[in-house]
């Protein structure tokens, strides 16, 4: 069932403190890895979609599942495969002989946290059929269209070493991800803290609720309440446009991209106690936000650069306006 917020405006300080209860419990379970952590909990403040292109081990799967314990919520995964069908997802009607009628039978998508493991190893109609569900919200069968439960976050992963046998996923479907981030490995301390708190337990046994379902839609709703100036607002155009404008990309960020990134800005400066959006709340979710949906050209990729490079040459090339609340 869904669950539907109450109509009532959280203060920034109660979103930031929210927060931080969200981050310091996932991090029982994912050690060394605040920002990161910080990231996903931004991207489901949002209520966008979170893609984790990083090698196997680095602890995906225990990210979604710490997050989904966090709120509370129901946690899905789907292993994606090249013989895993839409209605695998989806769910499908089956025929009941004692009622002599058809029962929908609800695919794994219908969760609150939906892991979606190794996404780029289904082929491009499966593919389609979740983002369609992330898009929309919801999935169509049999001519019925059934919602999906609230809040809903789909964190998805792809291995970004081993392709053979992928269908990686086009420009067009990346750009439904509100964020995409990577793990990557832990520093020497927090390895061998890793090594030690699991000799003998699961760290992800000890996490546990710390707000509500109905207190996250709360401050999902709060956040697109952070003020925003015009002239962070126009910031956040030019970075866009930055992207589109640069000879080292061969496609710049969408609508969506500008969208999104003015969003996450919002969320980051709730998170971090202010009223305001400022430029530096900008600079700093403008990477994750815009990365994956511009296109490097051959040459830079050649050199070993990347999309995040270009974004951070973007981002020193126009004149930040001066905080105003």
């Amino acid at each position: 069932m869904s669950v539907v917020a109450e109509v009532s405006v959280l203060k920034v300080s109660e979103i930031a403190s929210k927060a931080q209860l969200m981050i310091a419990e996932v991090e029982r379970a994912i050690v060394g890895k605040t920002d990161t952590v910080a990231d996903a909990v931004l991207a489901l403040l949002c209520n966008g979609h979170l893609l984790i292109e990083d090698v196997p081990g680095v602890g995906k799967t225990t990210l979604a599942k710490a997050l989904a314990r966090s709120i509370g919520g129901d946690f899905r995964r789907i292993q994606f495969t090249p013989d895993l069908l839409p209605s695998d997802i989806t769910g499908s009607s089956i025929f009941n002989q004692k009622t002599a009628q058809f029962e929908f039978r609800a695919g794994p998508v219908f969760g609150n946290i939906v892991l979606v493991d190794e996404i780029n190893r289904a082929t491009p109609k499966t593919q389609s059929a979740l983002l369609e569900a992330m898009e929309e919200r919801q999935v169509t069968t049999d001519g019925i269209s059934r919602e999906l439960p609230n809040p809903f976050f789909v964190l998805a992963t792809q291995n970004s070493i081993e392709m053979t046998g992928t269908f990686p996923l086009p420009e067009a479907q990346l750009d439904r991800f509100f964020m995409r981030i990577s793990l990557g490995y832990p520093e020497r301390d927090s390895e061998r803290t890793i090594l030690r708190t699991q000799q003998a337990d699961q760290p992800l046994d000890s996490v546990r609720e710390v707000i509500s379902m109905k207190e996250l839609l709360k401050m999902q709703a709060a956040v697109r309440e952070v003020f925003v100036h015009e002239s962070v607002r126009d910031y956040v155009v030019d970075v866009v446009r930055g992207t589109r404008e640069s000879s080292q990309l061969h496609l710049g960020a969408s609508p969506r991209g500008s969208l999104y990134l003015l969003r996450a800005a919002q969320a980051h400066a709730a998170m971090h106690g202010s009223e305001f959006v400022r430029p530096d709340d900008v600079k700093a979710v403008a990477v994750p936000v815009l990365a994956h949906r511009v296109l490097p050209r051959a040459e830079l990729r050649m050199r070993g650069g990347g999309a995040g490079e270009v974004i951070e040459r973007v981002l020193e090339g126009i004149v930040a306006p001066v905080p105003v609340a």
